[in-house]
């Protein structure tokens, strides 16, 4: 074994876990930058545009604090999921897990639960599936409101880039409900996710975050030039609200699943650490930023997403386009998780003749899915929330600190601080959802009945 030939050749070397796990990094595999250029990649996209109203939603002062709770904690998540799976490999002689292979030996290290374990794998890699796939339907509905918008200001999109607090301007060019928007993106993204290997998407992924990076300078720019003085705005929300500023938050910062992937796959693991730390301070830090002066700039009148508050100018039109063509392709990227999943078992029991016929109609078939679910609840805001809520808080608050109560637990390194940590942690996360999912789905049906009698009553102004 090698782990053995390295105590003969150490002698006082360090423990097995950290000789595996230098042994893990022997391979060859992604640099410090790229690591940390993919772990900033795979947490700001969408969630990061909503987080403006979700510090409405907790207030100014509230909300920014809150974010900064929301982001420590989450780390620590992060954190405890690399922890218990060095830990884990280690004892089970593997060379990396994946989270929910994580789990599934973590409950294995419980007498009473040794024969479940397979159902925390399985759970783990549900709720992966859930929130990946939540992802794609609030891109499909971030596409359709945003390219929906540019399309109605056509005719009256100037040079000149003034204040425009609602953006609601007069429609001049007939457009349709966005929902019939996302139908026509539907064809565009099959084809998309029939791309067999992410490699070929690589110059186009380049391009999109480039886009994505000057579409957010030009956001904070325009943010921050146009917030207007003296600024009178709640120092705390409405507590009714603010669980649906727990579900945009943790929207946002749940890209706990790209943790281990990105560390299994970097040169020298045992330096995932310090990218972890640098990495989500700066998504911490691009969050809180955003999402307060986002809110000073808009107040009252900020959507689902800042993107739809931007002027009418073709400056800030082309901000929509470039960043509508980065979550394009983003779309592949968060896709490729649940395809990995779930597609594999159903293409081991097909004949060599109908793999690939099978393989695209699967993917065909989950795309269609997260049309049809965006197309049912086209808020843009509200899906963003019960995504959050739903399972991102599975993933990034309440699974770590159980995997570590069950990694730890016959070995003594769990102090009673430590374990009323974890489960005051999971508490939190149970809470929000609860919480999030029950005010979301609420809203959801309140805006759908609104909707509803303003297309029937025969007094509605069009």
């Amino acid at each position: 074994m090698m782990a053995t030939s390295d105590v003969d050749t150490r002698g006082e070397g360090p423990t097995r876990p950290q000789r595996t796990y230098e042994r893990i990094g022997g391979r060859e595999g992604t640099s410090f930058c790229q690591t940390l250029i993919h772990l900033l990649k795979g947490n700001i996209g969408t969630g990061l545009l909503g987080l403006p109203l979700a510090v409405k939603n907790a207030g100014l002062v509230l909300g920014p604090i809150s974010l900064l709770c929301m982001g420590v904690i989450a780390v620590h998540c992060m954190r405890l999921l690399v922890k218990c799976s060095h830990h884990l490999s280690a004892k089970m002689d593997r060379p990396s897990l994946s989270y929910g292979e994580a789990m599934e030996y973590g409950m294995e290290n419980v007498s009473w639960l040794r024969r479940h374990s397979q159902w925390g794998k399985h759970t783990v890699n549900l709720f992966l599936i859930i929130t990946q796939l939540g992802f794609c339907c609030v891109y499909f509905v971030f596409l359709s409101d945003n390219i929906k918008q540019v399309v109605e200001a056509a005719n009256t999109t100037t040079f000149s880039c003034q204040m425009n607090y609602t953006n609601q301007t007069q429609v001049l060019v007939p457009s349709f409900d966005s929902r019939l928007y996302m139908l026509c993106f539907l064809p565009p993204i099959i084809l998309l996710v029939f791309t067999p290997d992410l490699r070929y998407l690589a110059p186009l992924s380049l391009v999109a975050n480039l886009m994505m990076t000057a579409s957010l300078v030009l956001i904070y720019f325009y943010s921050l030039t146009n917030i207007k003085y003296p600024i009178d705005l709640p120092k705390v929300g409405r507590a009714k609200d603010y669980p649906l500023f727990f579900g945009t938050a943790i929207f946002a910062f749940e890209g706990i699943g790209v943790v281990l992937p990105l560390e299994n796959k970097m040169e020298r693991p045992q330096g995932f650490i310090p990218v972890l730390y640098l990495g989500m301070g700066i998504v911490t830090f691009l969050y809180i930023s955003l999402g307060t002066i986002g809110y000073m700039c808009f107040g009252e009148h900020i959507g689902g997403s800042i993107t739809l508050n931007l002027p009418n100018c073709w400056t800030y039109q082309v901000v929509k386009l470039l960043y509508c063509f980065g979550i394009f392709i983003t779309f592949a990227l968060q896709f490729y998780v649940p395809a990995e999943i779930l597609i594999p078992p159903v293409m081991e029991r097909v004949s060599q003749r109908w793999k690939t016929p099978v393989n695209l109609l699967l993917r065909s078939v989950m795309v269609v899915f997260t049309c049809a679910l965006a197309v049912l609840i086209p808020e843009l805001d509200l899906v963003i929330s019960l995504v959050g809520s739903v399972s991102s808080s599975f993933l990034a608050l309440i699974f770590p600190p159980i995997l570590e109560l069950l990694t730890f637990h016959t070995e003594g390194a769990l102090s009673p601080p430590v374990t009323a940590k974890n489960v005051a942690i999971s508490l939190i996360g149970l809470i929000g959802f609860l919480a999030g999912t029950y005010i979301a789905v609420e809203q959801i049906v309140a805006r759908n009945a609104l909707k509803h009698v303003e297309t029937f009553s025969p007094f509605s102004v069009q």
